[in-house]
C-alpha cells in the first residue's frame, strides 16, 4: 500500500472510532436509558425551537417544512438523542457516512442534524426530479436500492416507511 492509502485508511478508521464512542457516550448519557451520565438526556426540544428550525433549513434548502417535520416525527419522534440499531443518529437519523458527507460534526446536535438532514433531502429531491415517494424510499434505504430495483425496493421497513412520512406529509400540507 502507498503512503496516501495508509492515511487514509488511518483517517477513515479513526473516524470510524470516534463514530462509535459518540454513539456510546450518547447512549450512556440518556438515549432511551435514563441519563446514567448526564441526567435525563436530551430526549425533546421546544416545540418553538424545533419549528423554528424546521423553518429555517427547510426556506434555505427548498425543501417544504412539512416533509422535513414528516421525516423527523417518523425517524425520530423528535429526540435529538435518537440511536437506531443500524446506527443512525439524530433527529433525521443521519448514518456516519451520510453526517460525515454533509459536514454534520455532532449528529446530536438539532441544528447540525438538521442541517445535514434537509440538505441531504434536498439533494434526493433534485436527484429524482421532485418525486417525494423516491427521495423518501433513497432516504431510507439509499439510493443505490432505488436504483436497483427501479423505483422503491421490495423491502417491507421501505415501503411502509414511504407511506407513512408520505401520509404525515400529505396530512401536515392538507392544513396549511
Amino acid at each position: 500500500m502507498d503512503g496516501a492509502r495508509v492515511v487514509a485508511k488511518r483517517r477513515a478508521s479513526k473516524l470510524a472510532r470516534f463514530h462509535v464512542l459518540l454513539m456510546v457516550v450518547a447512549a450512556v448519557g440518556g438515549c432511551s436509558g435514563g441519563g446514567l451520565l448526564f441526567g435525563d438526556g436530551p430526549h425533546s426540544m421546544a416545540q418553538d425551537q424545533l419549528n423554528s428550525l424546521i423553518q429555517t433549513q427547510s426556506l434555505a434548502q427548498h425543501v417544504p417544512p412539512t416533509l422535513v417535520r414528516a421525516v423527523i416525527t417518523q425517524e425520530s419522534g423528535g429526540d435529538p438523542s435518537a440511536i437506531s440499531s443500524a446506527g443512525a443518529m439524530g433527529l433525521m437519523q443521519l448514518m456516519p457516512g451520510t453526517a460525515n458527507a454533509y459536514g454534520v460534526q455532532n449528529p446530536f446536535d438539532p441544528y447540525q442534524n438538521v442541517a445535514g438532514g434537509v440538505a441531504y433531502l434536498h439533494d434526493l429531491l433534485a436527484q429524482y426530479h421532485g418525486n417525494v415517494p423516491l427521495a423518501l424510499a433513497a432516504y431510507n434505504a439509499g439510493s443505490g436500492a432505488v436504483a436497483k430495483y427501479g423505483g422503491i425496493p421490495p423491502y417491507a421497513e421501505t415501503r411502509g416507511y414511504v407511506e407513512s412520512v408520505t401520509a404525515l406529509y400529505h396530512a401536515a400540507s392538507a392544513k396549511h
